[in-house]
């Protein structure tokens, strides 16, 4: 694939941390206008209390408005297990489409079933109004930006390229913090491996943003790299470790880590686009728990 790479034009990138997730959310504006676009944004869940509330995403309404942004595009990187999506709540309040990769409607079977979600469950991606193939473009006001599909850590998962900008989701972490995890259903660390060699065959001086950030060994949270600094020092894939080498790290580190602790309800609100479960016939909204189903 040949994709459309304009290492001229740099956008404004502003990120917001969320510590309760450990999530950045990314404020991306054209240079040349107003015009922005939000990536992964986080709706918060006190799930012990089963309240939802949307002070995160209220903070990046506000910095839209006050800076008279205007808000183009809600890109979800990937079907995030981790978190959840505020996107259709900023829709109504900024306007915007909402896009994810193709292959959610992959992800929204397989976990239609893990939910056991009813026929009234579109596994369409009718949910979304973009549903991005690789090397699909779209504009931020006078920006081509473009999607990469980056399969591995779930099979919809994509980078967007805006400018001399990626946003790499969970494909890659910081240089310290190497890669995210290839085993939840439809993951694979073969297929991640080759997505990742995917991204860093990007110009080196590609600025890169990663969706999250965990401080490893107490350093302070950071969210920016590049790929020279991937290629030269992630401790995964970098200094030209091989597939062979990074499958079987992978997939032996895999087996030791726990569930994401809102992956239950982040699944079922993220594979409807960051809609809530419907009501039922008394105006009640429940999720659900799978037992031994993840």
């Amino acid at each position: 694939m040949n994709y459309p790479t304009d290492m001229s034009v740099t956008p404004e990138v502003k990120g917001f941390f969320d510590p309760a997730t450990n999530t950045i959310s990314y404020i991306v504006k054209d240079p040349a206008s107003q015009s922005c676009a939000i990536v992964d944004s986080v709706m918060d869940i006190d799930y012990a209390a089963g309240r939802i509330s949307y002070e995160h995403a209220d903070e990046l309404i506000a910095y839209v408005e006050a800076q008279g942004l205007k808000l183009e595009w809600l890109i979800e990187t990937h079907v995030h297990a981790d978190h959840l999506s505020a996107a259709p709540y900023i829709q109504k309040k900024l306007g915007g489409k909402l896009g994810i990769g193709r292959q959610i409607t992959v992800v929204q079977d397989t976990f239609g079933k893990v939910f056991n979600e009813g026929t009234e469950f579109q596994r369409d991606g009718s949910q979304f109004d973009k549903l991005f193939e690789d090397g699909d473009t779209y504009q931020v006001g006078g920006m081509t930006c473009f999607a990469m599909h980056t399969p591995g850590h779930t099979p919809a998962c994509m980078v967007h390229v805006m400018g001399n900008a990626a946003f790499v989701g969970d494909t890659l972490f910081m240089p310290d913090g190497g890669s995210a995890r290839a085993d939840f259903p439809g993951g694979d660390a073969a297929t991640l491996y080759d997505s990742i060699q995917k991204v860093l065959s990007l110009p080196d001086e590609m600025r890169l943003f990663m969706c999250h950030d965990y401080g490893p060994n107490g350093r302070e949270i950071r969210w920016e790299t590049t790929v020279a600094e991937e290629k030269a020092h992630n401790i995964h894939v970098g200094a030209g470790k091989t597939k062979e080498d990074f499958v079987k790290f992978r997939t032996e580190r895999d087996a030791q880590l726990d569930m994401p602790k809102l992956i239950i309800p982040s699944l079922q609100v993220n594979m409807r686009g960051g809609d809530l479960p419907p009501q039922d016939k008394d105006g009640k909204r429940f999720l659900k728990v799978p037992l031994n189903g993840l």
